[in-house]
């Protein structure tokens, strides 16, 4: 698959060290990947300009903040026109539980990756939002169990 972008091995490297850790100082950055700071500034704002690097966030655990139920839910619509597909993408936007939201070929329409601070939480929003909303056909939902793996979102 031909990479979209024209990267070279350093900036694979700056890629790679600010995936597994967001907070590293240029400075830092710079000794770990072998060039000076200025340079290594520049190449992070370019990969930033460019959208490659799309922001940086602090990665919380939940269950310390008492949330404490992660689920996924697939949804089918009843329609799948483009109006439909967007307005209910827009809807996602507007539910606190869900964290992330893909549009998925297949049996579903959307993935849903949901988190709550208990088990009764995540029914009422199942139960009150998502299987009520318009145009919503089916809903299938997964508990996790424990997550087993947590790794930046691109295998670098």
């Amino acid at each position: 698959m031909p990479i979209k972008a024209e990267l070279d091995a350093i900036d694979w490297k700056i890629l790679r060290e600010l995936q597994d850790e967001g907070r590293i100082t240029n400075v830092e950055l710079s000794r770990r990947i072998g060039i000076s700071a200025p340079p290594c500034l520049r190449r992070v704002k370019r990969l930033e300009d460019a959208g490659i690097i799309r922001g940086y966030r602090a990665l919380l655990n939940a269950p310390s903040l008492g949330m404490d139920v992660v689920a996924f839910c697939l949804v089918g619509l009843h329609h799948q026109a483009e109006s439909e597909l967007k307005a209910f993408a827009e809807r996602t936007r507007g539910w606190p539980i869900v964290r992330q939201a893909w549009m998925v070929s297949g049996e579903s329409d959307f993935l849903l990756h949901c988190v709550a601070s208990d088990l009764g939480a995540f029914q009422s929003f199942v139960i009150e939002e998502l299987t009520s909303s318009p145009n919503v056909d089916t809903v299938r939902t997964a508990l996790t169990i424990r997550q087993v793996k947590d790794e930046g979102m691109v295998a670098i």
